[in-house]
């Protein structure tokens, strides 16, 4: 009988370790962020150069086959209570709250940026959305959901691969539908990538320990009888 219990000594060991540099990096995405939020605060305002230059191309090429993907991107938004959902199905309640934490938190500090920051959104905007352009809300969400589901699901590469390219998109979408400018985008992916790594430091233990446990369906197929 294969034995799949997980010596918490070593998880313990190898988790400290592990957490060094990624909780360094979410901590300089983070401190990026606030120099950013800084500067656009003092020109709320006055968009960077790169943000009228990148604007401008977006309107220029704007057509029905791009604007029907951004409007659905701009639907499905969140997404917070499935995952959740999906995940205390698995059997993860660690990983649940894990996301539903590390979502909760980055959307606190998406709104405590946007009022404190106050930068005002682009003019040509094609769906309405509150005031306070920086950071990207939606973009925020979806790097926080890329990288927590990338850290819970650990080490399939495909679910990095896949949340990447959501949160990618994500950020084109607001960009393309006028209701953010590039540089809020930026904003939004460090901050919600950051947050997303820093709440997973003091709970990557227990996540690290409920992940090497196998799912019980499986375990239920070794027990049955070949018939």
């Amino acid at each position: 009988m294969t034995d799949h219990r997980v010596d918490a000594g070593d998880l313990h060991q190898a988790h400290t370790i592990s957490r060094f540099w990624p909780v360094l990096s979410a901590s300089v995405a983070l401190a990026l962020v606030l120099i950013m939020a800084g500067i656009i605060a003092l020109r709320p305002n006055e968009p960077f150069v790169l943000d009228v230059k990148w604007m401008g191309e977006v309107v220029e090429h704007r057509s029905p086959f791009w604007t029907v993907p951004a409007l659905i991107m701009n639907t499905v938004g969140g997404g917070l209570i499935g995952i959740v959902v999906v995940l205390l199905l698995f059997r993860r309640p660690w990983a649940a709250l894990y996301y539903a934490i590390a979502a909760a938190l980055s959307a606190g500090c998406v709104q405590l940026l946007k009022v404190t920051v106050g930068r005002a959104r682009p003019e040509d905007m094609l769906v309405q959305s509150d005031p306070g352009s920086f950071p990207s809300g939606h973009t925020a969400n979806a790097a926080t959901m890329a990288v927590a589901l990338g850290i819970i699901f650990y080490p399939r590469v495909w679910v990095w691969v896949a949340g990447s390219a959501y949160a990618v998109a994500m950020a084109l979408s607001r960009t393309y539908l006028g209701v953010h400018w590039l540089s809020d985008t930026i904003g939004g992916l460090l901050l919600g990538a950051g947050v997303a790594v820093l709440v997973w430091a003091p709970l990557a233990f227990k996540l690290a320990a409920e992940g090497a446990r196998p799912h019980p369906f499986v375990l239920a197929r070794k027990a049955s009888p070949t018939l």
